[in-house]
């Protein structure tokens, strides 16, 4: 019988930890490893799009797990993403996932060719096969993949007994109670889209992953517990203030996640470095940006725990 449970609640996706050199970070994968144990998040969701993973090699990946695990202890879910535009590394990432210890393994559909479900399925099943012994983890964002999860192609990877569940960062919060009720209670739907975070959980999704938890998990946390007890005015007013700060967040020159990383170093004392290009870096201009959503942080934290 396998165990849901660790799947259900506040997974943050891990952000790419660099050095001044603009390699990966032991050090800085470390110390954000650890934040997470402290914050009291349900796990982490490794390697994934957070993660810059599109700009990746395969050893940086191993890098980023090795460091994880070794500082998680045991003390948070960990789900490796290992998706590659190939099959061969995918299916390396993902021996090396549960060499590691990892509670599941994810991946996207293959990008740029557009290739028919019979050979999406196959991929994701070669590389289910390289890590046998671990719980496997559909990853449908067609946004940017430029492939969805249909219900057919879902219904198909089923069959695999190592698939327990769909991270759906799909913007229609329908698509979550479609899987949800296609799938019943032995599958986990993750939601995606950080921005209806409470949406996905009211409509059936049981666990959630997202880029911008990692810089204020407190508040989604509080989120999930009042969704939990029912108390949806509340949740909503978080979320609201969540949103906001994502909004600002996105307004800068610079990507997301280097304005993230920014403002992890003024509230939390994080140095995770910047973002690896094509990403663009955050310009001087960007700097009142980070600020004002770091207050915006410090504020919602203040009005709302």
């Amino acid at each position: 019988m396998r165990d849901l449970n660790k799947y259900k609640g506040v997974i943050p996706a891990f952000y790419a930890c660099y050095d001044e050199a603009g390699e990966i970070s032991p050090e800085g994968v470390q110390a954000l490893t650890k934040y997470f144990v402290r914050k009291g998040v349900k796990g982490v969701y490794v390697n994934g799009s957070s993660g810059e993973c599109i700009y990746q090699s395969v050893e940086d990946k191993k890098i980023v797990l090795e460091n994880v695990m070794k500082t998680a202890q045991g003390k948070l879910t960990v789900i490796a993403h290992v998706a590659c535009n190939n099959t061969k590394d995918s299916m390396e990432l993902a021996r090396h996932a549960q060499s590691m210890g990892v509670d599941a393994v994810a991946a996207i559909p293959p990008i740029y060719f557009r290739l028919p479900e019979y050979a999406i399925a196959k991929y994701w099943n070669d590389i289910s096969s390289a890590a046998p012994d671990t719980d496997f983890v559909i990853y449908n964002i067609p946004q940017l993949a430029g492939v969805a999860l249909t219900m057919g192609l879902f219904a198909k990877m089923r069959e695999n007994p190592r698939v327990i569940g769909v991270k759906n960062s799909s913007m229609p919060v329908q698509d979550i109670q479609m899987f949800k009720a296609q799938a019943g209670e032995d599958y986990v739907i993750f939601n995606g889209p950080d921005e209806q975070f409470i949406s996905g959980r009211v409509i059936g999704a049981e666990g959630a992953i997202g880029g911008t938890y990692g810089v204020m998990p407190e508040l989604f946390l509080k989120m999930d517990e009042y969704v939990k007890a029912g108390e949806l005015e509340k949740a909503r007013q978080i979320q609201y203030a969540a949103d906001s700060v994502i909004y600002k967040m996105c307004s800068a020159h610079g990507n997301m996640y280097g304005v993230i990383k920014a403002i992890l170093k003024i509230n939390e004392g994080l140095n995770l470095g910047g973002v690896r290009e094509p990403l663009p870096a955050l310009i001087e201009s960007d700097m009142a940006i980070v600020e004002e959503a770091a207050k915006m942080i410090r504020d919602a934290k203040e009005t709302y725990l």
